[in-house]
């Protein structure tokens, strides 16, 4: 007789909970922790997903304590999480913070706090397990890994040690490779979780599985029937009083590098032999290898830059970027990035990937679009036939997470008429529940131990090397007047000619 299926374990995973141990995030003061960091790890706690013997320990310059500084968390949970009616956990959950104060750019404090964790986990009876988070200035990431490496930080005796360090993880190949030597000196490339919040989100998440889980859509995922692939990341904010940050970073480091190529990789990868962390980044890796090198007069024709500048919008006027606090009035940073790319692999030859991320675009949304080749006979009307258009697979990733297919279809009655329609998933509608938040999924990842939806050395440093022509040529350039696009524009008069020659256009959004 068949074994009976097991209800509760196929209808159901079973929750993984971490081991006890103390989360410490460095910079703590800082805007990432009141808006995601402490509103995820809150989420997680009332779902009874994080351990039963926690701590966070916040470890900033600023003179507090601990009763200070969870009044500060008291109130941003209250701002960022929502209405929280269940006060009695709010206050055990702020029970399981404290604070440490220190300059992380000096040693001694690292050594306190060394000495500190020490003495928690004694009295407490538990291990050290130990993760550390780097909300941080970037510039400040190896003076702070050499400062814990001289206070014996890196590693532990009695527990686990992990350290979690966002992005942008280099400034270029060259700050990478030298940046990875620093991080490596201290731990194993398995301790090390670059964290890019939008592995994260569910609609990146579940790219993986509407390819792979799918049989109707892998066969036709090629060069065969798609005709073209535009990945969007368009937000509508300026740099909202970073523009010191800004200055140093522009568009391609900021939001290209990371957030856009590691859509452009999910998507174009081959089905990995398992769902593990080693196999799902090998073949993440293979994507950025396969890419096309930039030479220098690719550079020129196959990348357009620009800069938002000022104008009314809704009857307000919007500073343009040289008018921004931070910036300078000669700038050349690029607030406006489209590119075409190519993977020369099998499966993609051919194939152009364009994709464009800008700020103060008309939109805040984030996408995949495949545009599928037409069909190579059309029997229809002369009209008929010029009203079909092409079919398009949109993933979007955010807002209103969710997938949508158009095709085309015949309209009802006695003629001949073809009109687009679409078919919409969306996960709050199909679900009823609102998606998680990517640093919940990110923060429990990583204190269980799984790198999966991280980045690692090998992936940051290709990324880095497919845009470093960029860099160069740019730098060869010099201060050049960039293309400007008005505010509530989707970018430069060029980005549009850069999909014109080829006889496309980009999707208004």
């Amino acid at each position: 007789m068949a074994d009976t299926p097991n209800p509760l374990r196929d209808s159901m995973r079973l929750k993984r909970t971490p081991q006890p141990g103390t989360l410490i995030i460095l910079g703590a003061t800082g805007d990432l922790t009141k808006r995601k960091l402490v509103p995820s790890l809150y989420s997680l706690y009332t779902q009874g997903l994080l351990p039963p013997d926690f701590r966070i320990v916040a470890f900033a310059r600023r003179d507090k304590d601990d009763d200070i500084f969870r009044n500060d968390m008291q109130e941003a949970l209250q701002k960022y999480h929502g209405d929280i009616e269940d006060k009695s956990s709010l206050k055990r959950f702020l029970s399981l913070i404290h604070y440490h104060r220190g300059d992380f750019n000096q040693p001694e404090p690292h050594v306190t706090l060394s000495e500190y964790l020490s003495k928690q986990e004694k009295e407490r009876g538990i291990p050290g397990n130990r993760i550390f988070y780097l909300s941080t200035p970037p510039s400040t990431y190896q003076a702070i890994v050499n400062n814990m490496l001289l206070a014996g930080l890196q590693r532990n005796d009695s527990g686990w040690t992990r350290v979690i360090i966002e992005k942008p993880f280099g400034r270029d190949l060259k700050t990478a490779v030298e940046l990875s030597a620093v991080v490596e000196n201290a731990w194993e490339e398995d301790q090390v979780y670059r964290i890019d919040h939008y592995l994260g989100k569910e609609t990146v998440q579940n790219i993986l599985v509407f390819r792979f889980a799918n049989g109707i859509f892998e066969p036709i995922w090629n060069r065969r029937y798609i005709d073209h692939v535009q990945i969007t990341v368009a937000e509508t904010l300026g740099v909202e009083g970073r523009g010191n940050f800004f200055e140093e970073t522009g568009i391609t480091r900021d939001i290209v590098q990371n957030h856009a190529l590691q859509l452009f990789c999910l998507f174009a990868m081959e089905p990995p032999a398992a769902f593990d962390s080693s196999a799902v980044r090998d073949e993440k890796v293979k994507v950025l290898q396969a890419v096309k090198p930039f030479r220098e007069h690719d550079v020129d024709n196959l990348v357009v830059r620009g800069q938002y500048v000022g104008g009314s919008l809704m009857g307000q006027y919007l500073p343009g970027y040289k008018e921004e606090e931070g910036v300078a009035r000669d700038s050349t940073t690029e607030t406006y990035l489209a590119a075409k790319f190519f993977i020369d692999n099998w499966r993609w030859a051919d194939v152009p990937f364009y994709i464009r991320a800008g700020k103060r675009l008309p939109k805040r949304v984030t996408e995949i679009a495949i545009q599928f080749k037409n069909a190579p006979l059309q029997m229809f009307s002369e009209k008929a036939r010029s009203q079909v258009g092409s079919n398009v697979l949109a993933l979007r990733i955010q807002p209103d997470e969710g997938i949508s297919l158009k095709f085309d279809s015949k309209v009802p009655g006695p003629s001949s008429l073809i009109r687009p329609v679409t078919m919409d998933f969306r996960y709050g509608t199909s679900f009823g529940q609102k998606a998680p938040d990517a640093y919940e999924r990110l923060l429990l990842d990583a204190l269980l131990g799984d790198s999966t939806l991280f980045t690692r050395s090998d992936e940051n440093q290709m990324a880095w090397k497919i845009l470093d022509p960029f860099f160069e040529r740019w730098s060869q350039q010099g201060k050049v007047d960039l293309p400007g696009y008005p505010i509530g524009t989707w970018g430069p008069p060029e980005a549009d000619q850069l999909a014109a020659r080829d006889f496309r256009e980009w999707r208004r959004l």
